[in-house]
């Protein structure tokens, strides 16, 4: 390590003129040693603290011109074009200040690999999408902001969790994620990776077969498997899991969920559960409801599930996951916006109290959060944008911020 090479040449040259200097470089390497080693935090101490940022519609999205739900694997034309297929403006540095400034302290970037292969016999990855990719992380580092990237849309992966594709599709994954491994193999602990996304038949977001939650757990063991090959950085590195489509109910209930085997000595202290969490979706998703707690139920037709349920259900991953060693990270949520003539006001009061009940309870019990935002704005389902990105980042959605940050 560069700090250890100084130090041993400025203690070991001309400076070095006793053996009290000598045992002194002994000892400064050794304690240099520890405290790197200490540098790098377990899953928990990584989620702690963290309120998160998606960076949603963006690196996720499939080339222009290029079929969304397409499974081939290829370098797709205007591939590079990919980022702002989905009608958002080029990330730019200032984006990433933007998101700091409002006082966010980490990013999710969902990231589709697919459509930028070079070779889908080993899925060697463009160099320039790795690049680029690598621009935008090193803005977040340098807001010293903590990063996941993961595997978003990747078709072919998500789209076919049945025995058929099984073998070939971890065959896959593994060099995949060996490529991508490797490439931030030398970025520090900052640095997460996600082995998948929303994994599911395709329109089926109902309960899976057990030949699908089978998938999706051989899909998170080949994914810590290489990585953790790889070595280095990534030997101990923090790395996220899926429960099947991410729905924490198709893997909190019996066993479906298997925690994989990480590296000799890890035990589960450098993995944590990934669950998205637009719950209830009756108020979060589906604007059944435009009220959500205990405060709002006299205002209008308010959802079934409330602070109890939501307590009730944290409590529970906390005994099924956090009390076994691994992090937890709600990797999505958010509340869609709507607006209702005479009410709209109300309601945005009613969506900063949910964001800010979501974002304590998450927190007291360890949870990072990452809240979703596409850049999408109106009234009705997936409107769920905060930062006009067309705009210098403008603030558009200020209840949603002010229940995230202001707690």
């Amino acid at each position: 390590m560069k700090i250890e090479l100084v130090i041993s040449r400025f203690l070991s040259g001309r400076h070095a003129s006793c053996k009290v200097m000598r045992a002194a470089s002994s000892f400064i390497l050794l304690h240099v040693t520890l405290l790197m080693t200490m540098a790098q935090p377990t899953a928990k101490e990584w989620n702690r603290g963290v309120v998160g940022w998606n960076l949603g519609n963006q690196f996720e999205c499939n080339a222009p011109g290029q079929d969304g739900e397409s499974m081939a694997i290829g370098l797709a034309e205007n591939s590079m074009m990919a980022e702002t297929a989905w009608d958002n403006p080029i990330v730019t540095r200032e984006t990433i200040k933007g998101v700091k400034d409002a006082g966010f302290n980490a990013i999710r970037i969902p990231i589709r690999w697919q459509c930028h292969i070079t070779n889908a016999a080993t899925m060697s990855i463009d160099e320039a999408w790795i690049a680029r990719i690598k621009e935008v992380v090193g803005w977040c580092l340098a807001n010293d902001m903590k990063v996941i990237i993961n595997t978003h849309h990747d078709k072919w992966l998500e789209g076919r969790p049945t025995y058929q594709y099984k073998d070939e599709n971890n065959r896959r994954l593994s060099q995949l994620w060996h490529n991508i491994a490797n490439a931030f193999a030398q970025y520090d602990y900052r640095v997460a990776f996600a082995g998948t996304n929303e994994v599911h038949i395709k329109d089926n977001w109902g309960k899976p077969e057990a030949e699908n939650l089978a998938v999706q757990n051989s899909y998170n063991q080949t994914f810590v498997d290489v990585v953790r090959a790889t070595g280095g950085n990534n030997a101990k590195r923090h790395l996220i899991l899926q429960t099947y489509v991410c729905n924490p109910d198709f893997g909190i209930n019996n066993g479906d969920f298997i925690i994989p085997r990480d590296a000799e000595g890890n035990g589960n202290d450098y993995m944590s559960v990934e669950i998205h969490y637009y719950t209830p979706w009756d108020y979060a998703g589906e604007c059944k409801y435009n009220f959500w707690g205990e405060p709002y139920k006299d205002k209008g037709e308010a959802s079934p599930s409330d602070e109890n349920t939501m307590r009730a259900f944290f409590d529970k991953v906390v005994d099924t996951w956090s009390n076994k060693g691994l992090g937890i990270v709600i990797g999505e949520w958010g509340v869609t916006d709507r607006q209702v003539d005479g009410l709209t006001d109300l309601i945005h009061e009613d969506m900063t109290y949910y964001c800010r009940f979501l974002v304590n309870e998450a927190g007291k019990r360890g949870f990072s959060t990452f809240v979703w935002d596409n850049n999408s704005y109106g009234s009705g389902a997936e409107h769920f944008g905060i930062f006009d990105r067309n705009n210098g980042m403008k603030v558009k959605a200020p209840w949603i911020l002010q229940g995230i940050i202001t707690r």
